[in-house]
């Protein structure tokens, strides 16, 4: 079973898995540490990840991004059209009520939702994680950002469904960080003094922070904040305005009414800002960024600090107010820890620091692959392959949620809305209702603050309908109780309805009194017994049903197969085009002397032949049976000389080993050594007779081969030197190794060579019977799971 955590970025993504007593943070197909977070469309496949990122400029039409940021969402989200449209060049569509893209693919406009897109990155990520564990990946653990409401996890746990993962938990990104964190500290104080830890997180599109604090075996998060909208990328769009607008004066170009040239604008400004962070003063060079204009400029680090103040200026804020939630004071924080990358940016730096003056902002923690490694432990401790250090993490929810129902018919004036879950209500959490009715009637699962939920999201969680309320006994309304949960996803759902029946029954009289005695006990009392009875009821969210989510998958692997299909006849074709070229160069070269001309002649024919076709419009659009079928042709003609050659190159080696055989066996079976003495003399003499066979066997086929024309079948093949090797191997060996006979044993003494005990411990007991019993070391107990290394 594999153990795999996932940080899903808005920019890239990192995979952790579980191996070797510790945590790795595994390479995609290019040997990178982070994949891109991209799905782009062409005219014959999917490219997702690194291939689609070589093709985001040359296809951003049909390249798409902020897959993380468009989860979830609806097409009409100010988010969305305000903020996220800046940074996606695909045309943005309704698909089923979520945000969409419209692409061109396999030469038609298609549309696929957004949860459609994170199941097929999430599908990339599975491939890219089984290809390096060679096993099948299911179970994962991902981490998501803690501002998702329950309708973005939701939907996160569809694509992830979507692309056959079963997600055991998502979790908070900074819980991620502060499990990764915690777990490796043998040090932790006891849970009367805890210590208070401040986690930092600038990504590329969000900022995050939480206060855990941290006591032995266990976390607890104290409060978390966020700022959907501050990031690396909010930085880098700062700056391609800024030059953006010193281009259209300096070159007469309006760089933003060009998707591509705003591309290459946004990659140089991003390669600046890495600079700035490290250099007082860097110069900004794109080339040929449109109508064949090379720009160029150049900025400083105070320069650069005055461009993106406004998104500096918003740093301090969820700082402040995550101290405040926590109900902590500065000199309560012991450490405050930085995790990703704009954290690297001076500017952003200071304004952290000034939240927290005084405090060291330490940076122990992989900046970049801090949430991924969390992820991933969280992973090993729901696995029971691994045995990981007890460690229990205590996470909070951040938005409160309640729950509305229409008035009693029998009291319009009683409440109609509680908040079941509180902000800062541990995870999971469970909470059970009670209700008066006597008919059906219905419940409703809100945010009870929407005004703090991301953007334009619908505050709408969940809606349960409680159907033929049972009838009271006593004609009263019947108390209906419903159970709703919190659950670790941070996903509220109702679970359950049911009444309770009370059964009195009287407890049976005592053996032992006597009835006709005077003043008899009084009658036993009755014992009252409750018993839950299950209601009727429809239960409805957010969450896609279960033949949505079939169909989708089964989508998807069509898909998937489809592509794997274009890449394997890529391939085949490739080994095609390879295979003509290597080979025409290898005949004017290597095989020079192992090809006949006639044969020569006829494969350049044939070589010349599939080389044009390749070049022909049915070469360069075939089947991938095309294309193995004339590679399986060309072979035909060039394996007899490749089999020659090899041949010629292996021969030597071959002998080498089979002469370095007989002659071991020849000493072994002529030598005149002990421990040979006990060996019957035919038996040696069949030895050397089997290496005397073989050898004239060897010389003759040498003499043979030497005699006959290299480019024709070799007569001496490697293939029966190797067999010959092997025949005299199984042969001599069980003669030479066999054992010396036991010595004899002497009646009324001891065998030769043997010593006598010299205590009576060394003797072993006998049983009633007379026999010895020896003690036998007992087999160690089965190892039982791996215990991973977390030191």
């Amino acid at each position: 079973m594999a153990v795999v955590g996932i940080d899903f970025g808005s920019l890239h993504s990192k995979i952790g898995v579980a191996r070797h007593r510790g945590i790795d943070i595994i390479t995609n197909e290019v040997s990178n540490r982070a994949t891109p977070s991209l799905v782009a469309f062409g005219p014959k496949q999917r490219s997702i990840g690194e291939s689609a990122k070589t093709q985001e400029t040359s296809n951003f039409r049909n390249t798409i991004g902020s897959l993380k940021r468009l989860l979830g969402r609806t097409i009409a989200d100010p988010e969305v059209q305000e903020i996220e449209k800046k940074f996606i060049n695909a045309t943005l569509v309704d698909v089923q009520g979520t945000v969409g893209v419209e692409v061109n693919y396999l030469g038609e406009k298609q549309s696929f939702s957004s949860t459609q897109l994170v199941a097929m990155y999430l599908g990339k990520l599975r491939d890219i994680a089984a290809n390096e564990l060679k096993t099948g990946v299911t179970d994962v653990v991902i981490a998501v950002p803690g501002w998702y409401t329950d309708i973005q996890r939701r939907a996160l746990l569809d694509a992830a469904a979507i692309a056959g993962l079963n997600t055991l938990r998502l979790i908070n990104d900074t819980t991620a960080v502060a499990l990764g964190y915690g777990i490796t500290k043998s040090d932790l104080p006891e849970p009367e003094n805890p210590r208070h830890v401040v986690f930092v997180d600038v990504g590329h599109s969000s900022l995050s922070a939480a206060v855990i604090a941290y006591s032995k075996g266990q976390l607890i998060v104290k409060s978390a904040a966020y700022d959907r909208n501050v990031g690396g990328r909010d930085i880098d769009y700062a700056l391609v305005k800024h030059f953006s607008e010193e281009f259209k004066a300096k070159y007469k170009i309006d760089v933003l009414s060009n998707p591509k040239a705003t591309f290459r604008l946004a990659a140089g400004c991003e390669k600046l800002k890495k600079v700035l962070s490290a250099n007082a003063e860097s110069p900004l060079n794109v080339e040929s960024i449109m109508n064949d204009v090379d720009a160029s400029s150049k900025l400083s680090r105070e320069q650069l600090e005055g461009l993106v103040s406004e998104v500096l200026d918003r740093i301090p804020a969820p700082l402040q107010r995550v101290l405040a939630d926590s109900g902590l004071t500065l000199d309560d924080i012991d450490a405050v820890e930085l995790i990703g990358g704009s954290t690297r940016v001076p500017a952003v730096r200071n304004k952290i620091q000034e939240v927290f003056p005084g405090k060291v902002l330490s940076t122990t923690l992989n900046q970049d692959e801090a949430i991924a490694r969390g992820a991933t432990f969280c992973c090993a401790m729901l696995s029971p392959v691994f045995r990981v250090r007890d460690f229990h993490t205590h996470d909070i929810t951040h938005y409160p949620i309640k729950v509305q129902w229409a008035p009693s018919p029998t009291d319009p004036e009683d409440d109609t809305e509680l908040v079941v879950f509180q902000q800062g209500d541990k995870l999971p959490s469970t909470k059970v209702l009670s209700f008066y009715r006597r008919e059906t009637f219905d419940l409703e699962a809100l945010y009870a603050e929407p005004s703090g939920l991301p953007g334009g999201i619908n505050p709408w969680v969940s809606r349960f309908t409680v159907k033929e309320v049972p009838a009271d006994p006593k004609g009263d309304a019947t108390c209906v109780r419903v159970k709703t949960r919190l659950n670790a996803h941070g996903i509220m759902s109702f679970e359950a309805a049911y009444v309770e029946e009370v059964e009195e029954q009287e407890e049976p009289a005592p053996m032992d009194v006597d009835p006709a005695a005077e003043g008899a006990a009084p009658a036993p009392p009755k014992k009252r017994r409750v018993k839950k009875k299950d209601v009727a009821f429809i239960a409805s969210s957010s969450s896609l049903d279960k033949s949505t989510v079939e169909a989708l998958r089964e989508k998807e692997n069509e898909m998937h197969a489809a592509d794997k299909l274009v890449m394997d006849t890529e391939d085949r074709k490739n080994a095609l085009e390879e295979y003509v070229y290597d080979t025409r160069a290898k005949l004017d070269e290597r095989y020079v002397p192992f090809v006949q001309a006639e044969e020569k002649s006829k494969l350049l024919v044939a070589l010349q032949d599939a080389e044009d076709w390749l070049y022909t419009e049915e070469g360069e659009d075939a089947t991938k049976s095309a294309y193995v079928t004339r590679l399986d042709a060309l072979k035909v003609l060039g394996d007899p000389i490749t089999f020659r050659y090899r041949e010629s190159e292996a021969r030597q080696s071959a002998i080498a080993q089979l002469r370095e055989t007989l002659n071991t066996y020849m000493a072994q079976a002529t030598s005149g050594e002990e421990k040979y003495a006990h060996i019957d003399e035919k038996d040696k003499q069949s030895v050397v007779e089997k290496v005397a066979t073989v050898q004239k066997w060897l010389e003759d086929q040498i003499v043979r081969q030497a005699e006959s024309p290299k480019n024709i079948e070799p007569v001496l093949k490697t293939a029966e030197i190797g067999k010959k090797r092997d025949e005299v191997i199984y042969f001599a060996t069980p003669i030479l190794t066999k054992p010396k006979p036991k010595p004899p044993v002497i009646p009324g003494g001891t065998p030769s060579g043997t010593q006598t005990p010299k205590s009576g411990k060394d003797t072993p007991e006998p049983t009633a019977d007379g026999t010895k019993v020896e003690e036998v070391p007992l087999e160690t107990e089965a190892p039982g799971p791996s215990e991973m290394d977390i030191d």
